[in-house]
């Protein structure tokens, strides 16, 4: 299989150079057609090989916490990129043989074959094998004509009419399996991602089930009307400011669980002598910068833990904030980890534990110099495995793999924090 994908990538590399703009327009459009069968084909064989992948379990032979998280690092996917590949893998490897085929000719889409995949596993539970090669026969011929969101709609339709006339007396209970299988799907497909930008802000993206679409707009579309004819805010902008007086609200009421219920707190991140000077631009422990000017706001409702880093970063002491009993060591701790140190986790503080680089047990002090955040699956794996760990020359942790996954055994670091 590496020869021949070898020899793919040649061929494909000999085309990337190639002068489109020499095509006549026939030729163009038949070149883009071709560059989309392999592009379909392809797909089947890296389904096949995630298939593979999960199933022999080396996410975690490798020190990932699962395969999706593995993929995320290796091939740099997204976290729901990389499930939905990992379903769908699954689905065609043990669904009906047709849709992979079809995948496999390079005559439907990955998202076309996850709608017909859907159509079949649902026909399949009140139905027998043939109603559903009928359904899917159906299905992968229009897939040439539809997109996926139409596709869906047609399998609806199709699953209905078939066993209408197949299989009549199953059709009510198709019909409720069908239901089922959508709320599966809504359970399964739920996600929220909060992707940070190089300036600082966050992007939202996600898919929210039916019961959280309607808290959420019950909860912000009373906060979205205009206030005024002076509020000159868009409706995007509207539901933006919503959203943040939902979150201002929830903090309020001090039912959160830890890390959360109380008035902001900002960790300021500053060198000695900034720390002498007035209070300028401050970085939240996410990671997060924010101007001065919000910084002396949410001063006004938070208390402010004063933490002095030296030249390279690493934390020199950290203030303590009045009525805390414990907490200023691993305040330190996260100021400099900002998360699970393992390297490709992106854990926040709150999921992580701290672990003794040299155990407790084997005499290893309680301090900064000994100490790294590991969530709780990096924490058990580096119990039991031969990773090791190690401070860089600025204070940060490094990770020394086994020499059976890299023999030069080179350190590798967490990039998914923040550092000072």
């Amino acid at each position: 299989m590496l020869r021949e994908l070898a020899q793919a990538d040649e061929a494909v590399a000999a085309c990337v150079d190639a002068p489109a703009w020499a095509l006549p327009e026939h030729d163009l459009i038949a070149a883009l057609d071709a560059a989309h069968r392999l592009q379909q084909r392809l797909a089947a064989v890296t389904l096949t090989l995630i298939r593979e992948i999960d199933g022999r379990g080396t996410a975690r032979t490798q020190g990932a916490s699962n395969t999706a998280v593995w993929l995320r690092e290796h091939l740099r996917l997204t976290i729901p990129a990389a499930r939905r590949l990992i379903d769908l893998a699954a689905a065609l490897d043990t669904g009906n043989p047709g849709i992979r085929q079809a995948l496999a000719d390079g005559h439907i889409t990955p998202d076309q074959a996850r709608v017909i995949a859907d159509t079949a596993d649902t026909v399949n539970t009140s139905a027998d094998a043939a109603t559903a090669d009928k359904a899917v026969g159906a299905l992968v011929g229009w897939a040439a004509q539809f997109d996926p969101t139409h596709l869906r709609k047609l399998g609806t339709r199709t699953r209905t009419r078939t066993l209408d006339h197949v299989a009549p007396d199953i059709a009510d209970a198709a019909t409720q399996a069908a239901l089922d299988a959508e709320a599966r799907r809504a359970t399964s497909d739920r996600h929220l991602t909060l992707s940070e930008q190089t300036d600082g802000r966050l992007r939202l993206t996600g898919t929210l089930d039916i019961e959280a679409a309607g808290l959420l707009r019950a909860a912000i579309d009373p906060l979205t009307a205009p206030t005024g004819p002076d509020d000159t805010r868009s409706p995007g902008q509207r539901r933006h400011d919503a959203l943040a007086d939902v979150c201002r609200l929830a903090l309020r009421t001090g039912e959160l669980p830890d890390n959360g219920g109380g008035p902001a707190q900002i960790v300021i991140t500053t060198s000695y002598d900034g720390l002498t000077r007035q209070l300028r631009s401050g970085t939240l422990n996410t990671g997060l910068s924010l101007t001065p000017e919000t910084v002396r706001r949410l001063a006004c409702d938070a208390t402010i833990l004063p933490a002095v880093v030296g030249g390279t970063g690493q934390v020199l002491d950290v203030g303590r904030q009045r009525r805390l009993i414990t907490g200023p060591l691993r305040r330190a701790l996260v100021l400099g980890d900002r998360g699970c140190a393992f390297p490709g986790c992106d854990r926040p503080p709150r999921w992580c534990h701290a672990h003794h680089i040299h155990h407790w047990a084997g005499g290893g002090p309680t301090n900064l110099t000994n100490a790294v955040l590991l969530c709780g699956h990096h924490h058990r794996h580096l119990h039991h495995s031969d990773w090791t760990i190690q401070l860089g020359h600025d204070g940060h942790p490094e990770f020394i793999p086994p020499a059976w996954l890299d023999p030069k055994q080179l350190p590798r670091r967490n990039h998914y924090h923040p550092r000072t």
